[in-house]
């Protein structure tokens, strides 16, 4: 683990910090919001995200991005939804709900109704299950409103998870190195991830454990599975190797590459050289979960997510400053735009990596067969903490 990379060093990061203050957040919003620099404010929208930076200037320009809303195109009104998701969860339920039946787009409208829902109550969840019915009297088939539907119509109410032995069985997806990552509902709560190998067996550490590492699947605006840039959807990946990316904030360690089904060639998702590349049917990604879990509607977000157009969601480390989110409950991780991430230490000092759940995570997957099977990610039981082994331990004693 000789890694290096410069961002990391202390007075990059301080000068990242200072740019993004200075030259994008107060710069953009210091000028008159209109259609022509809208872009320049939703940039801002996400550096504020990142950056989590509160002031009282940036609160009063979102007072005003937020009545301009229903004036200014679908990508301002989603870079304005990110932000408010992930840092104004309640203040501004009114004056969204008030603009929620005139938003035309159905991907705002889906952002909207969830941003609702996260801080709203019982009537709030009555209002969006009629708004979407009546959309979808029109548009039965549009995934988003499907989706929102789907939440709204079970706000407040239990649904219990299918028993999860069936993924832990020896015979599940034969011949395939799984990556099972187990997170909660909310996932402010970290994961956890393992690994099984392609004769079925799960990998154990040198000291004969059950090697596991802890992994975020959280996305810095905390929407969905489903929206772009939203949380990691749950359901099910193929894992198609490994790769080193350029991106200053995923850093240099060696990356897990996954795809959701659309991403790819359907022959290539499945492994049946004989399918049609171009058609994919629901009934075929059906066939890859355990018999207990094909009807259950939340582990086909991933489905519905690769079918709107996500795309590049990934198992990386992070070069991320994780002084940004002190005081969540994940920290130290660092949220991204929605793909799994573990915890990486990095050196102010001399720019070397320090620690990495990350490399340990490959360096198991390269010794199980590496990363050719099946990337898996699952809610499991909602308790407000973050997944641990013993949590997991009951389902591989059953097999």
């Amino acid at each position: 683990m000789t890694l290096y990379t410069k961002n990391v060093l202390k007075k990059n990061r301080e000068k990242f910090y200072r740019n993004v203050v200075n030259n994008v957040i107060l710069k953009n919003l210091s000028d008159s919001l209109t259609a022509n620099n809208e872009e320049a404010w939703a940039n801002a929208f996400d550096a504020i995200a990142l950056i989590q930076y509160k002031s009282a200037f940036v609160n009063t320009q979102i007072d005003k991005a937020v009545v301009l809303f229903p004036n200014l195109s679908s990508n301002y009104q989603r870079s304005l939804l990110d932000l408010l998701n992930a840092q104004y969860p309640v203040k501004y339920i009114g004056p969204v709900k008030k603009y929620l039946n005139v938003i035309s787009n159905d991907k705002v409208f889906a952002m909207a109704a969830n941003y609702i829902l996260n801080s709203g109550n019982e009537d709030d969840a009555v209002y969006i299950e009629y708004l979407t019915q009546e959309r979808m009297s029109m548009y039965k088939e549009n995934p988003y409103y499907q989706q929102i539907y789907y939440q709204a119509s079970l706000y407040n109410k239990k649904n219990a998870v299918p028993e999860l032995s069936g993924f832990f069985q020896k015979n599940y997806l034969p011949g395939n190195v799984l990556l099972i990552s187990l997170q909660r509902k909310n996932r402010n709560y970290p994961g956890l991830v393992l690994i099984r190998d392609a004769n079925g067996n799960f990998v154990r550490d040198s000291n004969g454990n059950i090697f596991h590492v802890p992994q975020l699947a959280r996305s810095i605006s905390n929407m969905p599975g489903y929206i772009s840039n939203g949380n990691t959807p749950e359901g099910i990946f193929r894992m198609d190797g490994f790769e080193v990316s350029n991106n200053a904030f995923i850093g240099p360690s060696v990356n897990v590459q996954m795809q959701m089904p659309f991403e790819d060639k359907a022959s290539h998702f499945y492994k049946e050289v004989n399918k049609v590349d171009s058609v994919w049917e629901k009934e075929d990604y059906k066939k890859l979960l355990p018999q207990n879990f094909q009807n259950y509607y939340p582990v086909y977000q991933a489905y519905f997510a690769g079918m709107l157009g996500r795309t590049e969601i990934i198992a990386h480390g992070s070069t991320v400053n994780p002084q940004f989110y002190t005081g969540e409950t994940y920290y130290p991780f660092t949220p991204t735009a929605g793909c799994l991430v573990t915890k990486e230490t990095w050196s102010e000092e001399t720019g070397k990596l320090q620690y990495s759940d990350q490399y340990s995570l490959v360096e198991m997957l390269r010794k199980s067969g590496g990363a050719k099977g099946y990337a898996i990610v699952i809610n499991i039981s909602d308790e407000q903490r973050p997944v641990t082994l013993p949590d997991v331990l009951p389902y591989l004693e059953k097999n």
